[in-house]
């Protein structure tokens, strides 16, 4: 198995167990995610799907995946961050409700209630001052140098 291996599954349950966080602050919390929120958690289930492919393959170019999509997510994560804290704005889709799931009629009828729009520029939960992104930032850019230790080691 030697030191490559435990790096990388670390890595991928890491990312395993950030998606599943995230879903239980949605279902569990009641906190339901914004369109950016939604965006971070693809890299995190692809990192899943890449730690599967490695184990059963144990080719060496899904180890750098799994860095690249840690990568990706800390990036969203850094950049939703920076919109929660107003350093840059987002598009105004997200502070949009949808209308999905809604039909002609009932978008014609103005007593229709439609649901709150999930804000992207909101914060709607925070542990040290820091914010669900900025966590993911955190913990993904670490999971990223897990993914590259196992990567650059030879066993």
């Amino acid at each position: 198995m030697g030191l490559k291996s435990p790096a990388i599954v670390i890595a991928g349950l890491g990312s395993g167990a950030m998606l599943a966080a995230a879903f239980a602050f949605q279902y569990i919390g009641g906190l339901p995610p914004c369109h950016l929120c939604l965006l971070q958690r693809w890299p995190h289930a692809a990192a899943v799907v890449i730690l599967l492919l490695w184990a059963v393959t144990r080719w060496r170019i899904w180890p750098w995946l799994g860095a690249l999509a840690a990568l990706v997510t800390a990036g969203i994560g850094l950049f939703h961050a920076g919109v929660e804290q107003g350093w840059w704005e987002y598009i105004s889709s997200c502070t949009q409700g949808s209308v999905a799931g809604f039909s002609a009629a009932e978008l014609m009828n103005p007593a229709t209630a439609t649901p709150a729009p999930v804000r992207c520029d909101a914060i709607p939960w925070s542990l040290f001052g820091i914010s669900m992104a900025g966590w993911n930032a955190i913990v993904s850019f670490g999971l990223a140098l897990i993914w590259l230790f196992g990567a650059s080691r030879r066993d």
